[in-house]
């Protein structure tokens, strides 16, 4: 097998890698990005399903992802507004349906002032944090040695605002249970958005999409780096001393003086690393996970929610659909419905058949939008869960007390290894512009 030379080889074609590669390339460094998939794009990924084009990772792009925004503007692509106008739907704790406008759910006054309450003692602690290192907040050690869950009981006298206060936190950005992730980690994903009311606001949060999906990212970043990006090459083993590594993937063998892996925490532990990584950076990655959620798209013949008034933005701590959203294709006369099922609601339907999953799932919708939402023309379900490279969604995190024993330590470069993703992004955690920002500072640590 002959060895192929290059200044710097990149594991992993999503955005942080070939992000990194981008930023290496202009810096006059040669460079050869190997990918395990038959695509780039890693948890980005645009398809065409029963006729309709679907955004089956990431998609939406909001006003604070300053990196992002750049890269568009760079690569050329075109964005257009989520389709929001109209009321949205809320679903009370007994099954009472209410429309609203604006940001602010139809709640009983006792529950708004105590989520307000509430959201202005997490902006405080967000506003206090550097999401870049969230173990060296004043507050991290206590915060990181509690759930969520139970600094919620404590901070919250309304089980309804704290039903809803978890629900944009555990079900829409972690989708793990509240129990199962620290408050401190719960304060990272507020800052990491630049503060929780930014975390909140769907008219924020949700705001614009790039025609022709988000995944278009990767696809024109992989274009320009032309043949130096080999994708259906799943990294077998890495050799490395302080001078550089030689990696093989099948019949590939590169060597190099630089090694960027950019693959989710959870994955670098399929390469085999000889001599091993330190035991402190193979144990840090073995308390990261990823959550669970199963996001479902529907397509019907015209988007029937605005002829009735609505958005199609909804929302219920209560429903097995916890959130959806209007997510029609630009320029398409027909009508898509994107919503969110999460960590233990997904558990549950997961064990059930197909057939009596999409029934459940299209009948919560149908108590927000009406029984139009019952009979969709296309109906898919992306489960990360069955993808092995990512095995859940959006993003890992730490178990408790994670953040602040093991997360300086996901950062640390090895000899000549440098390891990052939107995993463990300061601004933009889970995010692509957290990818960027990670792939463009791997970039810049080689560079300097």
């Amino acid at each position: 097998m002959t060895t192929e030379h290059v200044d710097v080889v990149v594991i992993g074609a999503g955005a942080t890698g070939l992000s990194a590669a981008h930023a290496l390339r202009k810096a006059d460094r040669s460079v050869v990005v190997l990918e395990a998939r038959e695509r780039v794009g890693g948890r980005l990924w645009t398809d065409e399903v029963d006729g309709v084009d679907l955004e089956i990772g990431g998609q939406w792009v909001s006003p604070d992802q300053e990196a992002l925004l750049a890269m568009l503007d760079e690569l050329g692509l075109e964005t257009f507004e989520r389709y929001r106008e109209g009321a949205s739907v809320y679903i009370g704790p007994t099954g009472e349906r209410r429309t609203f406008t604006g940001e602010q759910l139809p709640v009983p006054p006792a529950v708004e002032a105590e989520m307000r309450r509430v959201t202005e003692v997490l902006d405080d602690l967000a506003a206090r944090m550097d999401p870049a290192r969230p173990w060296e907040a004043p507050f991290a050690a206590e915060l990181d040695r509690q759930t969520f869950a139970a600094w919620l009981e404590d901070a919250c006298a309304e089980p309804e605002a704290r039903d809803n206060l978890e629900l944009f936190i555990a079900q829409a950005m972690i989708t793990k249970p509240a129990h199962a992730f620290s408050a401190l980690q719960a304060v990272l994903m507020a800052a990491s958005a630049g503060s929780f009311s930014n975390l909140v606001d769907s008219e924020f949060i949700l705001d614009r999409r790039v025609v022709g999906g988000l995944q278009r990212v990767p696809l024109r970043l992989a274009e320009l780096l032309g043949d130096a990006v080999r994708t259906g090459r799943d990294v077998e083993s890495v050799d490395w001393t302080d001078d550089g590594v030689t990696v093989v993937a099948g019949d590939t063998r590169v060597g190099a003086r630089h090694l960027v892996v950019a693959v989710p925490p959870t994955a670098v532990q399929r390469i085999r690393f000889t001599p091993p990584l330190p035991s402190e950076q193979r144990e840090a990655r073995q308390h990261h996970s990823f959550g669970m959620v199963i996001k479902v798209h529907a397509t019907y013949p015209t988007a029937f929610w605005r002829e009735a008034g609505l958005s199609g933005t909804a929302f219920s701590p209560y429903e097995l659909v916890h959130e959806a959203y209007d997510n029609t294709n630009h320029d398409d006369p027909r009508g898509t419905l994107v919503g969110f099922v999460s960590d233990l609601r997904a558990d549950e339907v997961l064990a059930r058949g197909a057939d009596e999953r999409r029934a459940l799932v299209l009948a919560s919708l149908a108590r927000y939008l009406g029984d139009r939402a019952l009979e969709p023309d296309a109906y898919f379900e992306s489960d990360w869960r069955s993808e092995e490279l990512a095995s859940g969604a959006y993003g890992s995190s730490f178990d408790i007390g994670g953040i602040t024993r093991f997360g300086p330590r996901l950062r640390e470069p090895v000899g000549p290894i440098s390891i990052g993703s939107s995993d463990v992004a300061g601004l933009g955690f889970q995010h692509v512009d957290g990818a960027l920002r990670v792939g463009a500072e791997l970039a810049a640590g080689i560079t300097a």
